[in-house]
Order: structure tokens, then sequence, then C-alpha cells
């Protein structure tokens, strides 16, 4: 998000991430606060902490960044492992009438729109990079909404439990794409920001995976379909907060 949002502007010379710290050095030609000012746009709670006048860009921010094609790996491994279980978990959610295989598929589609994002922001335009934002942010909110608009209609019906060795082998299998996907990156030379991005994509769906088959045992448990509409409703949630922030980038 903060390298499309920075992209394209002069004066720009490099920017030197630490994601684990939350911590951003940005050097540049150009007036600090409308650095300041764009990067709380965003909504990530940026503030300055330090300035500093004439510094030597270190040799740490120049060589540390991978090349195109070195950024672009892991991402197009991390995107074409989120899109194949998107459409494996939708198909298998909606097979078996499991809103959380559903809403795990949203989830996996999510980050591969923000990989695209990712892969688009190596290179080219500003545009081009805000209307694929934009596009991206729309599908993936109106996609969440109608997800939460099917857990309340299903809440409504009372309808009848999903099964439940569907959700616990799809999700299993989806555990295993993303345990798949950390071994790969662990592979990469660690630091630069987009691995960083895609390390922590990853490990959060780790935790959507438990979610889903937390709410299996629990369907299994109570045979209700109360705890899969309960994870899909979250993660749809966790999702449409997902393009709230995609937004910030075409603003």
């Amino acid at each position: 998000m903060i390298r499309m949002r920075l992209s394209g502007w002069e004066g720009i010379e490099s920017l030197a991430f630490d994601l684990s710290g939350h911590r951003l050095e940005v050097y540049h030609r150009r007036d600090r606060t409308t650095i300041t000012q764009e990067l709380e746009a965003l909504g990530l709670g940026a503030r300055e902490i330090a300035h500093e006048v004439d510094v030597v860009e270190p040799e740490a921010a120049i060589t540390g960044s991978a090349s195109g094609s070195e950024e672009r790996r892991p991402l197009v491994v991390a995107l074409a492992i989120n899109a194949t279980f998107f459409v494996g978990e939708l198909t298998a959610g909606l097979v078996s009438g499991s809103m959380g295989l559903v809403a795990d598929s949203l989830d996996m589609l999510a980050d591969a729109l923000v990989y695209t994002l990712s892969l688009v922001a190596v290179g080219g335009s500003v545009a081009r990079k805000k209307r694929l934002a934009r596009s991206s942010g729309f599908l993936q909110l109106g996609l969440a909404i109608l997800g939460l608009v099917e857990v309340i209609r299903r809440f409504a019906m009372d309808e009848e439990p999903p099964d439940v060795l569907t959700m616990v082998v799809v999700a299993l299998l989806a555990l295993a794409g993303n345990v798949l996907t950390l071994w790969l990156l662990s592979k990469t030379e660690r630091g630069e920001a987009h691995v960083e991005a895609s390390w922590i994509f990853t490990s959060n769906d780790i935790k959507v995976n438990g979610i889903v088959i937390l709410a299996a045992l629990l369907v299994w448990f109570t045979s209700s379909a109360v705890p899969d509409l309960i994870a899909g409703a979250l993660v749809f949630l966790i999702v449409a907060n997902g393009a709230r922030r995609i937004f910030a980038l075409s603003s």
C-alpha cells in the first residue's frame, strides 16, 4: 500500500521497510510534510518519529532490495496457491453448504488480489495501479457483502448443518497449501517488504483455516449450522476490512 501510495513521486529515492518493527525509512528530496500526510491517509497509524538532513543513503537500503524477478517470484507462487484454493474451496463450500469454506475461499481470493497488486507495484504506471486497486476493492467488498447477506438468510431459514467431513478435508488441504507457501517463502531472503507481506498474509490464512476446522468440529458436536455461520460471518468481515484498506490506495 505504501509503495503504491508513493509510487511515481519525483524525489523519492528509496523506501527501506522494517515490517516487524512497523518502521519505514524514506530517503527523499522533497517536503517531508507531504509524505507524512500521504502515509497518514492510508489509515495505518503513520507518524514521523525522526528526520535527518543530508544523510547519505546507507548501502543496505540500496543493495538490500531484491531485483524485479526476485521480488516477483514469491508473489507469483503465493498468487498461484491462493487462486487455486479459491476455486477449490468455493466449489466445496457451495456443494457442502458450508459458509465457512465459502468465506475462507474469499479470504484466499482477497489475498490473491493483494498479491496481484503487489506484483503490479513492482512496475507499471500509478494510474494503472490505482485502477486495479479500486476494481479489486469493489470486487472484494461486493463478495463480502453478498456472503454476509447469505449468512443472515441462513440464520433466518434455520438451514441444515453442512457436511463436516468435506469442511475438515478441504480446510486441511488449504492449511497444507498455506504451510507449503510459508516453506517456499522461507527459502527466499527475508527482509524485502513484498516477501515479508506474503509471509504475514499466509500466516493469517493459517489462522483462518484453523477457524474453519474448529467450526467443523463444533458443527459435528452440536449438530447445528450455527458454528459454521459464525465462522463464515467472521471471515467475511475480515475480507470486508481488507477491501476498506485497498480503497485507501485509490484515493
